[in-house]
């Protein structure tokens, strides 16, 4: 009986998987409108105090995005508001919605990666993650892997969708 072997073990083959960057943490949005008088009207007094009474702290280690669901006009300050209240206790605040969080986080970390390693490598953009990784997130990976990578492709080894083949 012949010995099966593995080629893609073998191979210079590198597998670029986001899930290795997934943060963990907890989402959570945070919605302005339950601040404000009959849903649409803000009281600046009656909105720092509510601010003020609110329990920030349940938000510890918590990654925060801040929404409005009201159709409200808000000044620009009442999100920066909200803000100071939850610095001390968010890991991070980002202002739109819940799974806009992702996006934001993903955008930071891809951008501080060295893609040295995957200089002039073939390379597999790995899908199918179990976490919720953006497509956004893909995009950006792409875009940096394109500089340096000598081909990418997308997917997982026995199945691979060829993307990008540096020219000769």
């Amino acid at each position: 009986m012949n010995e099966i072997i593995n080629k893609v073990a073998n191979s210079s083959l590198e597998v670029f998987d986001l899930e290795d960057y997934y943060p963990s943490g907890i989402r959570t949005q945070i919605d302005i409108a339950q601040w404000l008088e009959e849903g649409f009207l803000l009281k600046e007094k009656d909105f720092r105090e509510a601010l003020k009474n609110h329990d920030w702290s349940q938000y510890q280690n918590h990654f925060i995005a801040i929404h409005c669901s009201a159709e409200a006009i808000l000044p620009a300050w009442a999100t920066i508001l909200v803000t100071v209240h939850l610095q001390p206790f968010a890991k991070k605040v980002t202002l739109g919605k819940k799974e806009e969080i992702d996006t934001i986080l993903y955008n930071e970390i891809l951008s501080q990666i060295d893609y040295s390693n995957y200089s002039n490598k073939p390379v597999i953009l790995k899908g199918c993650s179990k976490k919720p990784v953006p497509e956004s997130a893909y995009v950006f990976a792409m875009q940096n892997l394109q500089k340096v990578a000598k081909s990418v492709m997308f997917g997982e080894a026995c199945s691979a969708v060829p993307l990008f083949k540096k020219k000769s």
